[in-house]
């Protein structure tokens, strides 16, 4: 049995699960989000948690018991808390800003590159380096934020690139000099 799967997923004061068959619909006070089960998974609200469940023992049931909790109880965390991932920008003339919703990086090429993020995510930038990306869903927040770092990864020899706030880069020695 899956130890993840087993876990009950407490509801917070002022979100709201709806489960009408395989459909999980959940309501808080940053926004609303649907998702539907896939057949082998059940999952009944059981007072203040829901309880994700499996309908049988097959190994497509046993392999989607533990991701359908972890993405419903992410869904109820995204509506009430939200999401975010930060990102650092280094590099001599490197820098980010927001025009309208949308984000615009110049980081060494010809030209700025120009990023439009999906409906529901919010692109902040702060000190011209530090760019933030917050949002009710975890996935469409992560996605977006490896879009940005995409742009320009983290390089190996001078340590420029975009990369997520923490993110440790292993540096490498250039050429040796000639004597």
């Amino acid at each position: 049995m899956s130890r993840i799967g087993k876990r009950p997923i407490p509801i917070p004061s002022k979100v709201t699960v709806t489960i009408d068959g395989q459909q999980v619909k959940v309501k808080g006070s940053k926004g609303e989000l649907d998702w539907v089960l896939p057949d082998t998974i059940k999952a009944e609200q059981v007072g203040e948690t829901v309880q994700v469940s499996r309908r049988e023992e097959t190994r497509t049931a046993r392999e989607s018991h533990g991701l359908s909790r972890t993405l419903v109880a992410n869904m109820i965390e995204g509506v009430s808390k939200g999401f975010e991932k930060r990102l650092d920008i280094q590099g001599v003339g490197y820098r980010a800003q927001v025009q309208g919703r949308n984000l615009i990086l110049n980081v060494g090429y010809s030209k700025p590159v120009e990023i439009v993020p999906p409906e529901g995510i919010e692109v902040k930038v702060e000190n011209n380096t530090n760019v933030i990306v917050s949002g009710i869903n975890k996935e469409v927040v992560g996605n977006t934020a490896a879009k940005i770092r995409a742009v320009r990864p983290p390089e190996v020899y001078k340590g420029k690139g975009i990369r997520y706030a923490g993110e440790i880069v292993r540096r490498k020695a250039g050429k040796a000099g000639k004597k």
